[in-house]
Order: C-alpha cells, then structure tokens, then sequence
C-alpha cells in the first residue's frame, strides 16, 4: 500500500482506497492529497492504496464505485468525485473517530 511513511511504522486501523483512471487528472489529485495527508499529523494514522478501477471492477462495483475519483474508508463508499483537502481531512478524521 502507498502512503504510510509515519514514524511509527506500526499498521494503523483505518484503511482508505483511491478508485481512479489512468490519466484522470482529478485521481491524480485526491492522490497527491493523500499521499500528503497520510505523511502529516492533521488526521489519524491511515493506509492507503490506489486502484485502477477497470482493474478492480469486481471490488468496484461491490462497493458500488460509479465514477473516479471514488474514496473508499473502511469498506465504505464515502465520496465520489474530486474532494478538497478539507473533505479528505474531514472523511478521514470522522472515519478515524469511529475506529478507537
């Protein structure tokens, strides 16, 4: 998985996926953002991964992905489309809460 790179080291609780295209400049993006999240202090330790999602069509559609980018927390469908910074802190930070 991409993006964990905390001082811990240890594997945290909360689990994200990135749902994109190659080439979709919007996917690219919310990666950038997360990437830069995952490696900071302003939400709860995470992993994450990027998936092509023609390539994980099956795992796509199980979670009901109907367009790129697509946030995955948890198992759970929880945005479709280019989020802000602010909502990827946000969904995170909320996911997180749940999760101790």
């Amino acid at each position: 998985m991409e993006g964990w790179d905390r001082k811990t080291g240890d594997t945290p609780p909360l689990q994200v996926e990135l749902f994109s295209l190659p080439g979709c400049r919007q996917c690219q993006k919310t990666a950038r953002i997360l990437e830069e999240l995952a490696a900071g202090e302003e939400t709860p330790p995470f992993r994450w991964r990027q998936l092509d999602v023609v390539e994980a069509l099956d795992h796509a559609v199980e979670l009901g992905v109907l367009a790129t980018p697509a946030i995955v927390i948890g198992g759970c469908l929880v945005h479709t489309g280019a989020p802000s910074r602010g909502q990827l802190q946000r969904l995170i930070t909320a996911a997180g809460a749940g999760n101790g």
